[in-house]
């Protein structure tokens, strides 16, 4: 009994030296580490296929393309990566003469970018670049026994590295066009990338007359891409197209090598999720080591890494602010990266409260307990969340969230008169000013049109209203009434609700990803949405994958989605609509498979123009016929909010740059300080249940003493 009362007695003693609720092993405690989320699993970590913002935060840590954004400076401007420059393009005309940098763009044939990388930069050690003793590759065909026993790509035993060369971004290049890809921009870079349509089609009919296995696409010619050098290559764009400079700084321009693709080409290597789209290869700071995508991913440093100097100058207020305290120090900074599964939001933010996690979005559920509102309408943290130490970082997105239309359904798609009416109905009665106020606690402004704040062509006030679903109405724009939808739904064929033919209501459905209990609420609301103009609309939940199959298929009706500007320049969401690239077919961005052939026409002319009145004018009728048409309900543009806490530096919303993690820097002594602190054991509770215990068991024990001390007793009879 002594025992067992020493034994309580210590419980809490033990308990002082970790957090009983501390999710990460004990031996990661001060090392300098990022903790973090994510909420379902990457589809494609390949860079010939990967589109996807939950994708991107492990795609831009890993793959280095040529160009990056700088990390403080705004307005935003491109910087070297791996090259040595940010290339100028020069032109030529069909006769491949030279024409001077202010030539018409009706004149220009060609625009020739010629990219020179930086020598000495080596990939991440992967058993693809493993050579064994006569220079050959060691994995190059994998041993059999070693397949059955590995199921990582760590569990090879000798990986090896390489140089980068200009070769490795002229093969990813080519990959854009392997057909069992299926790279969502092939279809738009097919239009600028001379050739790359033609090898695209030549690949295709050697798929279809081909044994399979590997395609090596060294042997493949690609007129408008070529090596100049080991470390320079060229590529020639069709006409003009200034936008092209911005997408040489994003993972599909990332170098992929002849050997990693040949590598996961064997035969057993997909079965094991040995795969590029699982274990991505690159330069970059950071690696992929963890790959378990229902609990956890990793990201650990890149020992081959150069190094790269934290900026050393940055936008007006960033010094003020803490941001260039480490200029010129080499970066990455933090060692790894932990993400661990959340799938839902009450989860991750009470371990972002206890210190488990860095940083943290804010949902409409922690809303009034993270921030408040001052009385000049300035928003900042909460008492709670300052007397922790935690930060908030504020900014409007270069974004949009929009509901779509299938335009290839025979209900709600189709440019004919009735098939419009019925949608600026929906457009109507899709209330986003409440939608903003309820489940963002107004962190948005409702969209009148696809290009978000900030981007060139975007109009506010009057001249920037959508006509069809607003009213100008006291200097601002006012929603129209409910009559005003129910009189288009009328004219679309439906009044009441009802089908004018044949008297049956109006069913629509609606595909989502959004199918957790914290999505109810929403999902209700939008079903009331329809319900006010008398349309009955069925939702249809699956996880985000079978989703994105849905889109690409053409098998959804009505749908959610939302951009995050790739670069800042309206073509790159007046794209999202171009009818070449619808989803269906091309397997392009245009998930509504809109397509209008004065709109096509129209933004053909404008991607390739300098901003100025001339494509302010183009611009403005696209967007008026886009507001005709309605192949989206254009939703909201968001106002992000983002707390961390102060032990994590270096944070500036770059809604541009995807490679934000080799700037962040963590205090492990301050972290670990606080998450005892703040995870502290309240042992009143188990003390007072111990005693208790001990109390009941007492009488037992005293009683079982007795009899053990109690005069011995025989079964004979003393004379």
């Amino acid at each position: 009994m002594r025992r067992l009362i020493l034994l309580l007695s210590l419980i809490p003693l033990a308990a002082c030296q970790q957090a009983v609720n501390n999710p990460y092993p004990t031996e990661e405690a001060g090392l300098g580490i990022l903790y973090s989320a994510f909420s379902e699993r990457p589809k494609h970590l390949d860079p010939a296929r990967s589109y996807s913002s939950n994708e991107v935060a492990f795609t831009g840590q890993i793959y280095e393309p040529p160009l990056q954004y700088h990390y403080l400076k705004r307005p935003y401007e491109l910087i070297p990566l791996t090259a040595e420059a940010v290339p100028r393009p020069r032109y030529e005309d069909a006769q491949g003469r030279s024409l001077p940098e202010d030539a018409p763009a009706a004149a220009i044939a060609v625009s020739v970018y010629e990219i020179r990388i930086r020598p000495g930069i080596r990939y991440q050690p992967h058993p693809a670049f493993s050579l064994d003793g006569a220079g050959k590759p060691r994995y190059l065909p994998i041993p059999t026994a070693l397949l059955d026993e590995v199921t990582a790509i760590p569990d090879f035993p000798e990986p090896g590295t390489r140089e980068l060369t200009a070769e490795d971004y002229v093969y990813q290049i080519k990959r854009l066009a392997h057909p069992g890809l299926h790279s969502p921009i092939l279809g738009l870079m097919a239009g600028h990338i001379v050739g790359l349509g033609d090898l695209a089609k030549t690949l295709e009919a050697e798929a279809r007359h081909g044994k399979g296995g590997w395609l090596d696409l060294r042997n493949q010619p690609l007129a408008g891409v070529q090596v100049v050098d080991r470390y320079t290559y060229r590529i020639l764009i069709k006409g003009k197209y200034p936008q092209f400079i911005y997408w040489l700084a994003m993972p599909f321009f990332a170098p992929v090598p002849w050997e990693v693709d040949a590598f996961y080409s064997q035969p057993g290597m997909a079965e094991k999720n040995l795969v590029l789209d699982w274990w991505p290869v690159g330069t970059g700071p950071y690696m992929m080591t963890v790959n378990q995508p229902h609990r956890q991913m990793r990201l650990t440093r890149n020992p081959h890494f150069r190094g790269e100097p934290y900026p050393a100058e940055g936008a007006p207020g960033d010094a003020e602010a803490g941001l260039l305290a480490d200029a010129g120090r080499t970066m990455p900074f933090v060692d790894e990266a932990v993400y661990s599964l959340e799938t839902e939001t009450i989860p991750y933010w009470n371990k972002f409260i206890q210190g488990y996690y860095d940083a943290s979005g804010i949902s409409s559920d922690n809303f009034d307990q993270a921030v408040q509102a001052g009385a000049g309408g300035e928003v900042d943290v909460s008492p709670e969340m300052a007397a922790r130490g935690i930060e908030l970082k504020t900014s409007v997105s270069a974004s949009l969230f929009y509901t779509g239309f299938n335009m290839l359904d025979p209900v709600v798609g189709g440019l004919d008169e009735k098939r419009r009416k019925l949608r600026q109905a929906i457009a109507i009665a899709m209330d986003n000013e409440e939608f903003v106020a309820i489940f963002r606690n107004g962190r948005g402004i409702p969209a009148q049109g696809p290009l978000p704040p900030g981007l060139f062509g975007y109009r506010d006030g009057r001249e920037g209203m959508n006509a069809r679903v607003y009213d100008w109405v006291d200097g601002q724009p006012v929603r129209k009434s409910l009559t005003e939808a129910k009189r288009l739904l009328a004219e679309a064929g439906y009044p009441g609700g009802r089908d004018a033919v044949t008297g049956r209501p109006l069913v629509l459905n609606f595909d989502t990803p959004a199918r957790g209990p914290d999505d109810k609420a929403r999902l209700d609301w939008l079903r009331k949405q329809f319900r006010k103009i008398d349309i009955e609309l069925v939702i249809r939940g699956t996880d985000y994958n079978r989703f994105q199959d849905k889109m690409r298929e053409g098998t959804a009706q009505i749908f959610e989605w939302g951009w995050n500007a790739d670069y800042p320049d309206p073509e790159n969401f007046m794209f999202l609509l171009y009818g070449p690239h619808k989803k269906v077919g091309s397997g392009g961005e245009n998930a509504a498979n809109y397509q209008n052939p004065e709109f096509d026409r129209l933004f053909v002319q404008m991607k390739d123009m300098d901003n100025g009145p001339a494509r302010q004018a183009i611009i403005d009728r696209m967007v008026d016929i886009l507001r005709e048409d309605a192949p989206w309900i254009f939703g909201f543009y968001p106002k992000n909010y983002a707390l961390h806490h102060g032990w994590l530096h270096n944070v500036k919303p770059n809604l541009m740059a995807n490679n934000e993690l080799k700037y962040r820097r963590v205090e492990p002594g301050s972290r670990s300080v606080a998450r005892q602190e703040w995870n502290r054991p309240h042992w009143l509770g188990p003390a007072l249940l111990a005693g208790v215990l001990v109390l009941g068991l007492y009488p037992a024990w005293r009683a079982y003493q007795r009899r053990q001390q109690a005069p011995g007793r025989s079964g004979r009879t003393e004379p």
